[in-house]
């Protein structure tokens, strides 16, 4: 459900997702998928107030949960090796009425 809602903001999430790489800002790319207002993570891409869709989009990084404390350093590694066996997906933080999960949806090709 959550892919076929995204499907429409696939194009931005890739292209942030591949410049974090390819800028070599971080290795780990996380997009933060959200509809309520959201300053303190992530540097905002898409807000859901001016796009038809109902959700905001913000780009982030594992070293930014990291300083934030949103995921703790006993979850490291388990966080990095769930984000390699994904290597060819984006890692979506979704933030929804249901709490918070991450996600992963597959990349356009």
């Amino acid at each position: 459900m959550l892919e076929n809602e995204l499907k429409d903001y696939k194009k931005v999430l890739q292209e942030a997702y591949d410049t974090i790489l390819d800028q070599e800002v971080s290795d780990f790319p996380i997009m933060i998928v959200h509809k309520e207002e959201m300053h303190q993570v992530g540097v905002p891409l898409i807000d859901h107030k001016k796009v038809k869709g109902n959700w905001s989009v913000n780009a982030s990084t594992l070293e930014e949960f990291m300083v934030k404390k949103l995921i703790s350093d006993e979850k490291l590694d388990s966080f990095k090796s769930l984000y390699e066996s994904h290597s060819s997906d984006i890692c979506i933080f979704l933030l929804s009425e249901l709490g918070a999960n991450f996600v992963f949806v597959k990349r356009e090709d």
